[in-house]
């Protein structure tokens, strides 16, 4: 079930709730996004975990000493690949993704509990009490958003980026400077042009930017990149400008 320890694995706590799992990842081989696993235990006791990360050895011995993982969420169309491991590792957790998963896990034999996009927009999986969930319909990879309301945390897949990722690098022999882009942060132009164009469906996405930026968070926990601890709504608000307008 888990694997083998991974040197260049951070694992922190944020918060007395929240721990993030960071490591390196290098998309296409060549930009290194980082990647990024977030727990959050509520105040029933339960874990909920967007799992984008393997599960090593520490990763579980830091889960299980949250508490008993309740739900193993899949962020979006492209972060699913490491939800049938930490699912076989928490058998009674429910896995919660996203519509454009369905059948692709189903292939892998991985039957979801439960998919935004799929599911009634009302649906509730349980955790809704603490942590706010925005579909995000209209954009490419068709992700979520969650907020856990306590702590004012955002926690989000592509929908924000913030490279480069010093923290997931900071263990790691390689170097975080994202090439040619330099850095892709929510203050930036092509962060900016970048979200315009994952935007397939402007109106969804202006309506969805607006519930999250009513949330207000102050920070933001992001797969890829550098966690924003403070003034998180002012960069929700920078990134998604063109939307918010």
């Amino acid at each position: 079930m888990a694997t083998e320890n991974l040197p260049d694995l951070v694992i922190r706590e944020v918060t007395p709730e929240i721990t993030t799992f960071s490591k390196p990842f290098t998309r296409f081989g060549l930009f290194p996004f980082g990647g990024r696993s977030t727990a959050v235990r509520l105040s029933t006791g339960d874990v909920w975990v967007l799992a984008s990360t393997p599960l090593t050895h520490d990763t579980k011995a830091a889960l299980d000493k949250l508490g008993p993982v309740k739900w193993i969420m899949g962020a979006d169309a492209v972060h699913h690949l490491f939800l049938g491991q930490f699912k076989k590792a928490y058998p009674e957790a429910k896995v919660i993704g996203v519509a454009a998963l369905v059948e692709k896990k189903k292939k892998d034999g991985l039957q979801l509990d439960g998919a935004y996009g799929a599911d009634a927009p009302d649906t509730k999986y349980g955790f809704e009490d603490e942590i706010y969930a925005c579909y995000f319909s209209g954009f490419a990879n068709k992700d979520v958003a969650w907020f856990h309301t306590s702590s004012k945390t955002l926690i989000v897949a592509d929908l924000l980026f913030n490279l480069p990722g010093n923290e997931q690098y900071s263990k790691s022999k390689s170097n975080a400077k994202v090439p040619i882009l330099g850095k892709l942060d929510p203050w930036g132009a092509l962060h900016k042009r970048f979200v315009w164009g994952e935007g397939k469906d402007k109106p969804a996405m202006m309506r969805d930017a607006k519930t999250v930026l009513a949330w207000a968070p102050e920070r933001i926990i992001m797969c890829h990149g550098d966690v924003i601890e403070t003034e998180g709504t002012k960069a929700w608000a920078s990134a998604y400008s063109k939307y918010l307008s």
